[in-house]
């Protein structure tokens, strides 16, 4: 496996978290602008933003939970030399599913599917932490 190949999964991911936060900035900056919600009643993290805006907004924050449990192991994957084909296919499995469920967060956010891709990306996320710790322990 190259770097390359192991890391593609990741800048996808970060892609789509980078694009949701400008998007999030975007719809920010034009609700304020167009008087919808006013500066001081969002100052102290209030969540008085307009519906779409909190879409967006916990579409982005998503991407920082769960993923990051993705990027640490990305990471000790490549330190310890343990990525390998199965790796490759989990992680583009868990990215997709993370595509999807943030699709569908900025879409129609509907609850049932939304929940249904987030918890198979978390269960894909699962097995390859498992598997990873298990290859880990074996070596050693």
């Amino acid at each position: 496996m190259s770097v390359m190949e192991i890391l593609l999964p990741v800048f996808v991911q970060v892609v789509l978290t980078f694009a949701l936060l400008f998007r999030m900035g975007y719809l920010r900056v034009a609700t304020i602008r167009s008087g919808e919600v006013k500066i001081r009643d969002i100052a102290l993290r209030e969540p008085n933003w307009t519906p779409r805006t909190l879409q967006i907004a916990n579409a982005f924050h998503n991407q920082l939970e769960l993923p990051m449990l993705f990027y640490v192991l990305t990471i000790l994957t490549l330190i310890t030399r343990q990525a390998d084909i199965v790796f490759l296919a989990l992680a583009w499995i868990f990215v997709a599913l993370r595509l999807a469920h943030a699709w569908i967060h900025v879409t129609s956010n509907r609850v049932r599917p939304r929940a249904v891709a987030f918890m198979a990306g978390g269960l894909v996320l699962a097995v390859m932490w498992l598997i990873f710790m298990l290859r880990v322990i074996w070596v050693h």
